[in-house]
């Protein structure tokens, strides 16, 4: 912080939320590709590429103000968008502005991918000793 003669303010103080928000996507994410791994065995050959087409359609490279207006709202649906933009909003100083309300729909759909992971995994995690 002081090589670079950088000091954050206080939107630092959400960093801990942006966290976990992404373990939370991670864990979704998570919960579902194990399942449907164990399922059909074959899954495995597609997860790099459902891993790379995430790295695409997310915004690691690029800012979201790039993304139209009128396509915004069904690309905040990604769920880490939210996270990728808190990120940047809470380590940069507000550089770079928050949606609120993408933001908001990024969290319910972490949330929705979060439980209904822990839902089917649970569902199928009975039969796992059965397949394996």
């Amino acid at each position: 912080m002081a090589w670079y003669l950088y000091a954050p303010d206080w939107r630092v103080l959400f960093l801990p939320f942006f966290i976990v928000l992404a373990f939370a996507a991670s864990i979704g994410a998570g919960l579902w590709l194990c399942a449907l791994n164990i399922e059909y065995r074959d899954f495995r050959y597609i997860v790099p590429f459902i891993v790379q087409i995430g790295v695409y359609i997310s915004p690691v490279g690029f800012s979201s103000s790039v993304v139209p207006a009128q396509w915004r709202f069904l690309y905040s649906l990604n769920p880490m968008v939210g996270v990728i933009d808190g990120f940047r909003w809470s380590l940069l100083r507000g550089q770079v502005p928050i949606h609120w309300t993408f933001m908001l729909a990024s969290i319910g759909v972490n949330a929705v991918f979060l439980f209904s992971g822990i839902w089917y995994f649970r569902r199928m995690e009975r039969s796992f000793a059965d397949v394996i």
